[in-house]
């Protein structure tokens, strides 16, 4: 069983042994080491981050491929990488098809943005749950819609088709959005149902939150959804969504620790407790959290040692990266949560 590997080192024994203890350290160092990971786009901005602070700190490479989470997951189970990355934690079934026993890491929360771009309108147009599924079941189909005009009194809303696009790759952003779509509509359960990838009644897709931002940022009447952190960086104006409590929020790092927050004494039980749609006046209906998956039984010891110092780093210190991108940190309860798996991993049978 592992842990903590310098902070908690306790060093025991003569002078002799102190020196080997260091000289192991300082050759661990020099060789430095790789990491390979492949899955979710949702949070590839912080990732990409991190993988560039950890390489210059700790001498260790991560070669990591956005791909979505379907991707990792199926890279993961055919184990040609060393950690998966998904937003839509596994199911129980899926956990059985894995050929070994799979640990669930939440990283940090995040929220994902209805993102358009309507000529003249800022960010701030506010929609329903049920507006959002009937544009993206086709129904609603132009932007001066009595229905969109009637949330937003004031607001001059053009004659314009409405230009729905979604993920063309399997997503755990299109799980969170979806989950969110059959919870606050019937008739999206009904007809779709929530999953990282679903038969879209209306559309174009676009691979990857970049795919899809790209092209909603080039449609004029163009509407998705993506990570926060992609609508931001690609300037692009986000709804304002009523939330569970019947306010209407903004997708921002204060709502999305807001939804995290009741989720602890859940995640206790089991981190794969959904936050979408949470209650509470000040929290934003689209947020999860995401995960990176591992098998818990390593065997490469190197390679086992190697990524639990990093799980280490990432779910402590790494967190501090998190708030400056728009990823919710981690409560301290869910740092302990994860100490605990981490110290579970074995390598190579120790």
């Amino acid at each position: 069983m592992v842990g903590r590997k310098h902070s908690r080192l306790s060093l025991v024994g003569t002078g002799m042994t102190v020196a080997l203890l260091l000289m192991a350290v300082s050759l661990s160092w020099a060789a430095g080491g790789s990491l390979s990971g492949a899955g979710a786009t949702f949070p590839y901005p912080l990732y990409s981050k991190w993988f560039d602070v950890y390489r210059r700190e700790h001498n260790v490479a991560i070669s990591y491929q956005a791909i979505g989470s379907g991707g990792g997951i199926r890279q993961l189970r055919a184990g040609t990488v060393d950690f998966g990355a998904s937003d839509a934690p596994l199911s129980d079934k899926e956990l059985k098809e894995m050929p070994g026993k799979v640990l669930h890491l939440p990283m940090v929360a995040g929220a994902v943005a209805v993102v358009y771009n309507i000529p003249g309108v800022q960010s701030g147009l506010r929609l329903t749950g049920d507006v959002i599924a009937d544009i993206f079941l086709g129904n609603v189909k132009r932007w001066n819609d009595k229905r969109i005009a009637s949330l937003n009194p004031g607001v001059s809303l053009p004659n314009l088709p409405i230009a729905v696009v979604h993920r063309s790759d399997g997503s755990g952003t299109s799980h969170l959005f979806t989950s969110y779509l059959s919870a606050v509509s019937r008739a999206w359960a009904v007809r779709v149902g929530a999953g990282k990838a679903v038969n879209w009644p209306a559309g174009i897709g676009g691979k990857g939150n970049d795919g899809v931002a790209g092209i909603v940022k080039q449609t004029p009447g163009g509407i998705g959804y993506v990570e926060l952190a992609y609508a931001t960086q690609n300037k692009l104006a986000y709804a304002h969504l009523r939330n569970r409590a019947g306010k209407f929020v903004e997708p921002s790092l204060a709502s999305t620790t807001a939804a995290a927050a009741g989720a602890v004494k859940e995640m206790q039980k089991d981190v794969r407790f959904s936050i979408v749609n949470a209650g509470g006046d000040t929290a934003y209906p689209i947020a999860g959290f995401t995960y990176l998956l591992v098998y818990q039984r390593q065997s490469s010891a190197d390679t086992g040692r190697t990524l639990v110092d990093f799980l280490d780093w990432a779910v402590h210190d790494g967190q501090r990266h998190a708030a400056p991108l728009l990823y919710a940190p981690l409560p301290a309860e869910v740092v302990t949560i994860n100490e605990g798996k981490i110290s579970s991993i074995s390598l190579s049978g120790k």
